[in-house]
């Protein structure tokens, strides 16, 4: 195991849990479909980037809010709508975020991505369900 793997997981662990990350250890180290791409994560994705200087991991977050928004991957964006609020985001800076990738991203995909947001901010008990609404 590389000293990146070894960051990764740990970094992996501090957004997600120890839990998730042992369970991602566990498949690396079975060598299953798809531990290629879960290596490839741990080592550059977290060891690699989420460990840089540059931009503390708030700042991470709302970067990768953002362009998963543009991207219209909402079951990441789901995840890291998570990993924000544990970086130390605010529903309303998350909401702020999608207001901002409407303008660039398009009213779609940030209506897309208001809805997931909802979803797991209301899982995490930031928003409650009358205050998201529903048209």
């Amino acid at each position: 195991m590389t000293e990146k793997h070894k960051d990764g997981l740990r970094i992996f662990s501090e957004l997600r849990g120890t839990e998730r990350a042992a369970a991602m250890e566990e498949r690396l180290e079975c060598d299953s479909f798809g531990s290629a791409l879960l290596q490839h994560a741990a080592e550059y994705v977290f060891g690699s980037v989420w460990s840089r200087d540059g931009l503390d991991r708030k700042q991470r977050s709302l970067v990768t809010i953002g362009i998963l928004i543009a991207l219209r991957q909402t079951d990441e964006l789901r995840n890291h709508v998570e990993i924000g609020v544990t970086n130390g985001l605010g529903a309303r800076e998350i909401e702020e975020a999608i207001l901002q990738s409407a303008a660039y991203a398009g009213f779609p995909a940030a209506w897309s991505a208001l809805h997931v947001a909802t979803e797991a901010l209301q899982r995490l008990g930031l928003v409650i369900a009358s205050e998201a609404g529903s048209i």
